[in-house]
């Protein structure tokens, strides 16, 4: 097939792009490199640089047979500093890349939501039908969602929305104001720094390998029954940012220590995810919170620290 992914210069869409090539699909690689950086972009990626707001973005999508539509901004701090450029790149972005993917005849559409839009729920683990977003960033997920069932209803779109919980591995953005607790961590304990913690640190987030994350994609490519369907992708089972922070210390036999700072505004106590509607298709997480670690400890040690050309980010876990 020939697939385009918005966001490949990204964490997710980038490692995406990596397994169509592997499986033996041409790639189209959407991105405008305010978030990712070009080095990040897959060997045998057909690159555009195009904003997913462009008026011209339908001739980027001109003979794919399906798109990832990845992109966004996603930082949920500067998402809270700036509502205005979150709406216009999260909605008025997607309502763009939906109509183009219709412009241009491509019947098949995934769309990154996200477990955001169950920040005020109760419900543990929370299921597909629950939303109750509460932070500038959900909800804008929240209505970009609402968008492309409109689009799916009136223009025909075979949809399928995929609720990403806390995707974690090989190029997790470590740039952003706000890095991933897992890069956050690993990064200032390579280094000898001290990482921070905002709030307790008891906040607890559902953490899954973009690999699992992967198989799922390539489901959604070959399984119809996902078409028009919604599904939360995570591990199934929720820790807390503590008990992140002293596996991956374990793993470096480190007794550096975190700091801690006043908690961040606008995010979930808990995420869980409840994912037997994923597990309903045959889909099965596979790869353990340790082994992730392993992984994701060994490809920092590798591409980031041993690359002296890119600037490494302060060792700031928000959750």
């Amino acid at each position: 097939m020939k697939v385009a992914v918005t966001g490949v210069a990204g964490f997710i869409g980038s490692n995406l792009a990596d397994r169509l090539i592997a499986e033996g699909h041409t790639v189209v690689g959407i991105d405008n490199l305010a978030f990712g950086p070009r080095e990040q972009v897959p060997a045998g990626v057909d690159f555009r640089r195009v904003d997913i707001r462009d008026a011209d973005l339908v001739s980027h999508f001109a003979g794919c047979d399906a798109i990832f539509h990845l992109a966004a901004k996603n930082c949920i701090a500067d998402c809270q500093d700036d509502p205005l450029e979150t709406a216009d790149i999260n909605v008025s972005g997607t309502v763009n890349a939906l109509r183009a993917a219709h412009a241009a005849g491509v019947p098949r559409v995934i769309h990154a939501e996200s477990s955001a839009v169950y920040e005020g729920s109760a419900l543990l683990p929370t299921p597909e039908s629950e939303m109750a977003p509460q932070s500038f960033y959900a909800v804008s997920k929240q209505a970009a969602g609402a968008f492309a069932d409109a689009f799916a209803r009136f223009a025909g779109l075979q949809l399928t929305a995929l609720r990403y919980f806390g995707v974690y591995g090989p190029r997790q953005d470590y740039r952003r104001t706000i890095p991933p607790v897992m890069s956050a961590f690993i990064l200032a304990l390579l280094q000898g720094q001290q990482p921070v913690i905002y709030g307790s640190g008891e906040k607890k987030r559902d953490f899954i390998y973009v690999d699992d994350v992967n198989d799922f994609h390539m489901r959604c490519l070959s399984d119809a029954r996902t078409i028009g369907e919604t599904y939360n992708l995570g591990f199934g089972t929720p820790y807390s940012v503590n008990e992140i922070y002293a596996r991956i210390a374990a793993q470096l036999d480190t007794d550096i220590r975190p700091r801690y700072l006043p908690d961040l505004g606008g995010e979930a106590q808990t995420t869980h995810a409840d994912i037997s509607k994923a597990r309903s298709l045959g889909w099965q997480p596979h790869v353990d919170l340790d082994e992730g670690l392993r992984r994701s400890i060994s490809y920092i040690k590798e591409k980031v620290i041993a690359n002296p050309d890119r600037a490494l980010a302060e060792g700031r876990g928000g959750a």
